[in-house]
């Protein structure tokens, strides 16, 4: 399947919410082609996930996953994941200062509050409904591309404007202590 160019900041498809998918269309050619693009796009950029509307396909659609990533050291794994219509809810008002970077921003990075216990709930790839609770960082992963399907970046989330920096600097000056945080965080949720 081909890599698709991945679109940017301020690209009207990633403003707007995306269309839900018709269920009855999980197992065409066409909804399985764009879960192949999006994962053969999401491996070759080294992402952690990215939603349709990311390359242009403006529906309800996501992939996550995260295994040995070089861009992301300190994230604990997430199997391969494909979520069509997700939904998510939150289960506490406890957050953790997580800070992003977006495949859609390239090599910009600030800091964004996301909750550490949500309840998600979507169809996988074959139409099959699914719900489970995310706890820790990965919940954070899992609110990052939801938004995109809402037309939200995490530059429309950060509330300290001083937390941007770019990848390098973050890489040099910031990555270890976050990562360590990351580390207590997943020590206690277990993800």
């Amino acid at each position: 399947m081909p890599i698709r160019d991945i679109l940017q900041i301020g690209h009207p498809v990633l403003e707007a919410r995306a269309a839900e998918v018709d269920v009855e269309r999980i197992g065409t050619a066409q909804v399985q082609g764009w879960i192949e693009d999006l994962i053969d796009t999401m491996r070759a950029a080294d992402g952690a996930g990215i939603a349709a509307n990311q390359v242009g396909i403006p529906y309800r659609l996501f992939v996550m996953e995260v295994n040995d990533n070089p861009r992301y050291p300190y994230k604990p794994p997430i199997p391969l994941t494909i979520a069509i219509n997700p939904e998510i809810k939150f289960l506490s008002d406890q957050t953790f200062p997580s800070n992003e970077g977006c495949l859609s921003v390239p090599q910009i990075r600030a800091t964004v509050e996301r909750h550490v216990e949500i309840a998600v709930s979507y169809h996988d790839r074959r139409g099959k409904k699914q719900s489970r609770e995310v706890r820790g960082y990965s919940a954070c992963t899992w609110q990052h591309e939801y938004d995109h399907l809402n037309g939200i970046l995490f530059p429309h989330r950060v509330r300290d404007p001083k937390t941007f920096c770019s990848w390098s600097v973050f890489q040099e000056y910031h990555q270890a202590e976050f990562a360590e945080a990351v580390g207590r965080l997943v020590k206690r949720w277990g993800a």
